[in-house]
Parts: C-alpha cells; sequence; structure tokens
C-alpha cells in the first residue's frame, strides 16, 4: 500500500463500473454483482450466487492522464479437492481500447470444493494489489476488465494523476444472458470470453448475464433483464436445463415463453435474438443430468459425462437436439407477432466440424481459441448488415 505524496486515491463507487447491475457495500469495500439485490433474495441456489458475484464482462472505466494505475481487490478463489490449482484470475487493462496490461492477485479468500461430497470450506485471506505502469502520459480512458472467473471485492484504486468516470461511449448497450460457456469457461482472461470480443468486433458495451449452471429460464432473471435498459438482448438456452435435468418438454416450451413474455414486458421492439445451444457430443441425443469424471483428476483432467438414458426422450426428457428443434419452432411461432424476435442456431457458432478440430477440452466448454472462434462467428451473424443486431 502506497502513502506517497504522488500516490491519488479515488473512492471506488458505482459511477466508476460498467457491466455491473448492482454494487454491495462490504467491510473491504465494493463488490459488484450481475444480479440486483432482489434477484438474489429469490434463489438459495450457491452455485449461482457464486456465479453471479464473479465479474464476467464487469470493468471500472475511467479518463485520467495517469502513467501508473494500482487496485487493490481481495479475490475469493476456488479449488478442488484432488485437482491441481486453479490459475489466479486475470485482470487485463485497456487504453483507449487497446490491451496494454495483465495482472493477478495472489492473495484473497479461498473456497475448496468437493464435488464428491457437495461441501465447501472457506478459508479467509487478505487483499491484495494489481499494479499497471508505464502508461501513456496522455488524456485517455483507462478500462480495467476484472476476472471473469474470480469473485473480486474491490478495495482502493490508485493513480499517480486525477481520475474521474469514462462518458458514456455513445454505443448501444448489448445484454447477453447464457450458461457458463458465455460465462466464460475455459477462456484465460476477461476480454478472451466470447461475448467480450463479439462485443469487440460489433461496437457495443457488454452487459454479461452469462451465468456458470444458472441459465435455468429463472424468472427473477428474466425480470432482471426486462428492467435493465438494453438496446440488444440475446438469450443463449438449452445447455444448463439439460445438465441439471431441471424439466421435461411439457414444462419447457411454456418456460421460454414466460420468459419472453417477461422481457417484453419492458423491451417491447428491443431486437431479441434466441440462440440455441453450441454442439456437445456428449448431451446430443442423452439427456442429463450431467455429472463431473473425476478419473483424470489427479493428471489436472476434469471431463463431463451425461448420466441420462435416451430411451426416456420419448417420456419427455430433454436433449440438444430436442431443445434446438423447440426453440426454432417456437421463435417462429412468435415471430408472426414480433418482428424483432430473431432465433440463431448454436451449431453455427460451433458445429460438428468444429468438434474435429476444435474439440471441447472437458467435453463440455470451450477453450480460448474456440472462444474467439464463436464470436467472430456471432458478431458475423448478428452484427454486420444482414443480421438481428445491424446498426
Amino acid at each position: 500500500m502506497h502513502t506517497d505524496d504522488h500516490w491519488i486515491s479515488t473512492p471506488l463507487t458505482a459511477d466508476l463500473l460498467r457491466g455491473a447491475l448492482d454494487v454491495e457495500r462490504t467491510e473491504h469495500g465494493l463488490l459488484p454483482h450481475r444480479l440486483p439485490a432482489r434477484a438474489r433474495a429469490q434463489c438459495a441456489d450457491p452455485q449461482l450466487a457464486m456465479a453471479e458475484a464473479q465479474p464476467s464482462g464487469v470493468r471500472l472505466a475511467f479518463r485520467t492522464r495517469a502513467t501508473a494505475v494500482e487496485l487493490d481487490t481481495l479475490p475469493t478463489k476456488r479449488n478442488y479437492v484432488g485437482a491441481p490449482p486453479r490459475p489466479d484470475g486475470v485482470y487485463e487493462l485497456l487504453v483507449d481500447g487497446v490491451p496494454t496490461g495483465r495482472g493477478s492477485v495472489t492473495s484473497g479468500h479461498t473456497l475448496t470444493i468437493d464435488m464428491t461430497a457437495g461441501t465447501a470450506e472457506r478459508a479467509t485471506g487478505t487483499p491484495g494489489t494489481v499494479r499497471f505502469t508505464d502508461l501513456p502520459d496522455t488524456d485517455k480512458t483507462v478500462e480495467i476488465w476484472l476476472p471473469h472467473n474470480e469473485t473480486t471485492e474491490l478495495v482502493a484504486l490508485r493513480t499517480d494523476a486525477p481520475v474521474e468516470p469514462a462518458p458514456d461511449p455513445g454505443r448501444r448497450t448489448w445484454l447477453h444472458h447464457g450458461s457458463s460457456i458465455s460465462h466464460g469457461s475455459d477462456a484465460t482472461g476477461p476480454t478472451g470470453i466470447w461475448p467480450a470480443v463479439a462485443a469487440s468486433l460489433g461496437g457495443v458495451e457488454l452487459i454479461n448475464l452469462g451465468f456458470s449452471g444458472s441459465a435455468l429460464l429463472d424468472p427473477f432473471t428474466a425480470r432482471t433483464i426486462r428492467d435493465t435498459p438494453a438496446d440488444l438482448i440475446s438469450l443463449k438456452i438449452g445447455i444448463n436445463i439439460v445438465n441439471h435435468d431441471l424439466m421435461r418438454l411439457r414444462a419447457f416450451a411454456p418456460a421460454v415463453h414466460g420468459f419472453l413474455d417477461t422481457i417484453r414486458d419492458g423491451h417491447p421492439t428491443t431486437p431479441l435474438l434466441v440462440v440455441s445451444p453450441i454442439l456437445c457430443p456428449i448431451h446430443e441425443t442423452t439427456p442429463g443430468p450431467c455429472a463431473p469424471d473425476f478419473s483424470g483428476i489427479g493428471e489436472g483432467r476434469l471431463r463431463f459425462r451425461a448420466m441420462g438414458d435416451p430411451a426416456e426422450v420419448p417420456l419427455g426428457k430433454l436433449t440438444l437436439q430436442v431443445i434446438r428443434a423447440e426453440l426454432a419452432r417456437l421463435v417462429a411461432d412468435r415471430s408472426g407477432s414480433d418482428p424483432n424476435l430473431h432465433h440463431l442456431d448454436g451449431r453455427e457458432l460451433y458445429g460438428e466440424t468444429d468438434a474435429e478440430a476444435h474439440p471441447l477440452p472437458d467435453d463440455l466448454h470451450p477453450d480460448d481459441d474456440t472462444h474467439r472462434l464463436m464470436a467472430r462467428r456471432f458478431a458475423a451473424r448478428a452484427f454486420t448488415a444482414e443480421g438481428p443486431f445491424a446498426p
């Protein structure tokens, strides 16, 4: 911690943040949330609580002449029993949109998760500092993207020149909701997750409501989207519903209708794109639930496998193939009265040939290169002149 005269300490406030829907004052500082308090109060699931508090797509944004920036944070690290330690979360600094630095905070709380026992043990830690130096001595917009996969309490911000909140960039706001793939699972940095790359390619401001394991058509998520200002909305629906074996076909279509109806209550004409699941071979014809396969965990390999019985599909069990067909039918039915509702088959982002060239390392989540591939394809289909998000 610096007390030197040339360091200016700027109070951390919500107006320095983009991509967060709520902030919580903790004993240490500011904790960004991606669901508002009212939504969080309606669900006791620890997986959702962990996912929405991980600041995927959340960034500090300010104007300054500073050549040096220090950010004190208190991360919560996750470790899994029997697995090698996970890498520290990555902070990425952009100057006027150009990647200029990366760093990590190695200290913090630790959450040790035993996936076989279904337990989690918390160890208390201390804050740490991520530093960025040798920045250009000019007036500039600085963004610090927070780790997409690590809960991060913001403790202090220090610079060697004054800071003010960055002005509204005047770009359209794209709100995206999806699963762990949209959250950024297995991407190595926060600007490399596919929604962040796609937002950059599309020239839009991102609000990422990708929640690992938690894209489950929850009514409180629909109300959150309804109440959040946005110019463009996309929903990636399906994989988590199969993973959790959450519902059968009878419940699925009405739940999607209700989710869309709620969003339309607040965004009656906003371009709204429904994206079906990307290819995931283990769940194409096999229902959930999905379970971790620990057989390779000692070597650092965690895989997932589908535990359901394909023979139960005629009884209403859901697979990715069933969900894709249902979403295509449902959007087609609604689009007659809702010309701003659109559909995209997720296999256009990642399909059969990609599974051979870019296999999913754990059979469920894409790697860094595949995130970028999906982003380029999404941008080409959504943000170009013929796309639903055309400028």
